[in-house]
């Protein structure tokens, strides 16, 4: 099983895209990880409902039937990272195809890629901007996998 992160169109700044490519690189040690920028051509300028379908296309056309996706959404459901780590545990052993999470754009998600989806992950009660979600989740997927192997990288 492959961990694969989703997110539409490309990370802007460049600490956002050093802190990225620094916990993808600490994943690497424990888990299939892949990182994945999607554009999206056409989707800028539309309606908001134009763009959410466009997007939801183009998450569509990356998943498998066997995949389970994760949208990251502030409506979905909250864990501590402790629990989160127990989350991803029970995942690689009960999951046949790749593991998706999904950050999509600033209107948020079509409901076409709601209904594919498995379930939701809320990462806060606060709402983050798309670009700045990307860190903050790898961090959170690199602290999971540190807690499970008894690392000394959290503190709780």
């Amino acid at each position: 099983m492959k961990v694969k992160f989703v997110q539409l169109y490309r990370t802007e700044d460049s600490w956002l895209k050093t802190g990225i490519n620094l916990y993808s690189e600490r994943l690497n040690r424990y888990i299939s990880f892949e990182n994945k920028e999607l554009d999206v051509p056409g989707a800028k300028g539309k309606s908001k409902e134009q763009a959410q379908l466009a997007e939801a296309e183009k998450v569509l056309s990356q998943i498998k039937s066997a995949d389970y996706v994760v949208l990251l959404d502030e409506k979905g459901k909250s864990f501590t990272s402790e629990k989160f780590a127990f989350w991803m545990n029970k995942k690689f052993t009960s999951i046949s195809g790749d593991l998706i999470f999904v950050v999509g754009g600033a209107y948020g998600f079509h409901e076409t890629l709601r209904q594919r989806s498995n379930e939701s992950i809320a990462l806060s009660a606060m709402t983050f901007t798309h670009q700045m979600v990307r860190v903050i989740f790898v961090e959170q997927l690199y602290r999971a996998m540190t807690i499970l192997k008894n690392e000394p990288y959290h503190h709780s």
